[in-house]
């Protein structure tokens, strides 16, 4: 096995992540069609070793000798031997719970310490989340225990852009407050009108941007640019929308299609999922990863103590008092 194969699985890459698989059964699955590439690829000729072998003595029959004979040597073989490759080490990003969709972060060598730079530059994802009107559940999912039911006949497209503009609104001033930024300054001025504003720390789930793309009642489809979030807290964003406009809701989808500078177009569908598919997108992305990890650790300044924490939103709790349960179990 030569060194070129390994060479080019040094790096990042995204995969899409379907709904109903755990993350680690996708990292598990990578791994294995990585392995079984590798091991499939054309090995180099065996060793060529001397033995001395018995051999008739010419013009005689009875009579023997040692003769000189070059043969393959077994101890490189591959049933001898065995695979040449049995485990990779492959970090998975931020990672997706079993309900939910998408762009899904891998690396492998030493992009896994990409990974952490990536962390670090605190980047936002996208999503698009679907909510249903006219229902709320225990753990915020279409599919979780019903406890209440009402009427959304009031609902209007301009009534949930008011509130997603209220929302955004609320979340905006949580950011800047994260950022450490002198909101005086001329640094932070020109930051804001580049849409740079992040936290230097961990911080709450911020929100930089929500919208709606699709209004058909009772379905609504949310558009959300965010960071430090899980899924489960944007369905019960959904949740909390929903009573924010005088009635309930559920989530019923949670798609990921940006995650930093990969985009779903970036990631390679369950068919793709293979050695030189995988090679190909790590040595498309490498030069993309590169410039932009370096310029968005550039903008990293200040290590002040975040603010306090606690939520910087002014949204109701559940009116439901029922313990809540994380229906995107792991």
């Amino acid at each position: 096995m030569g060194s070129s194969g390994l060479a080019r699985l040094q790096g990042l890459f995204a995969v899409y992540k379907p709904p109903g698989l755990k993350w680690l059964h996708v990292r598990e699955t990578v791994e294995l069609q990585l392995l079984k590439g590798l091991n499939a690829q054309q090995r180099s000729a065996p060793e060529q070793r001397v033995r001395f072998l018995l051999s008739p003595v010419e013009g005689s029959e009875s009579k023997l000798t040692l003769t000189a004979t070059s043969v393959p040597s077994l101890t490189t073989h591959r049933l001898v031997r065995g695979p040449a490759f049995t485990n990779l080490m492959i970090g998975v990003g931020h990672r997706l719970d079993i309900q939910a969709s998408g762009v899904l972060v891998l690396a492998v060598g030493h992009g896994r310490s990409l990974l952490t730079d990536m962390y670090d530059a605190h980047l936002t994802k996208d999503y698009t989340v679907r909510g249903l009107l006219g229902k709320a559940t225990d753990n915020f999912c279409e599919d979780g225990r019903l406890i209440e039911k009402s009427t959304y006949d009031h609902v209007t497209r301009e009534r949930l852009d008011r509130i997603l503009a209220m929302i955004q609104g609320s979340y905006q001033k949580a950011l800047v407050m994260y950022s450490n930024l002198d909101l005086k300054s001329q640094e932070a001025y020109e930051m804001a009108v580049q849409g740079v504003v992040r936290p230097m720390n961990k911080s709450p789930m911020l929100i930089s941007g929500i919208r709606c793309l699709q209004f058909a009642p009772p379905e609504f489809l949310l558009e959300v640019q965010c960071m430090h979030e899980t899924q489960q807290q944007l369905r019960k964003l959904v949740h909390e929308i929903g009573l924010e406009l005088k009635t309930t809701a559920v989530c019923t989808q949670v798609r990921r299609t940006r995650d930093g500078f990969f985009r779903l177009d970036d990631a390679l569908l369950r068919t793709q999922w293979d050695l030189h598919k995988i090679q190909d997108a790590i040595q498309a992305a490498a030069p993309r990863v590169a410039v932009e990890l370096k310029k968005n650790l550039s903008l990293k300044f200040g290590h002040q103590q975040p603010p306090r924490t606690g939520q910087a939103w002014g949204f109701r709790g559940p009116r439901s008092t029922s313990k809540l349960e994380n229906c995107a179990g792991e």
